[in-house]
């Protein structure tokens, strides 16, 4: 991606609630560069919704749904639930 559409995504994607920013800024750590067109399309999908709604998915407590149910935003997403397995 180039440097000023990823910048414009991170900005899009501020959150009001801060466990999504938590979950988003992990995202952008781990993936930010290897984010391709594709990722960002699924992202910007899910920026369209409400708060609580992006925390449930982040959190696997529903599925997308609908429109929602395509490639770009199902990878996105199971790249931001992704746990670090990091050695002890």
């Amino acid at each position: 991606m180039h440097p000023t559409d990823l910048s414009r995504l991170k900005w899009r994607c501020r959150r009001g609630l801060l466990e999504n920013d938590l979950f988003i800024e992990r995202f952008f750590r781990r993936h930010e560069a290897k984010l391709t067109v594709a990722h960002a399309a699924g992202l910007q999908q899910l920026m369209d919704l409400a708060d609580h709604d992006l925390l449930d998915l982040f959190l696997a407590r529903r599925e997308p749904e609908g429109g929602l149910a395509n490639p770009n935003v199902t990878t996105v997403l199971g790249m931001l639930r992704a746990q670090d397995v990091s050695p002890v």
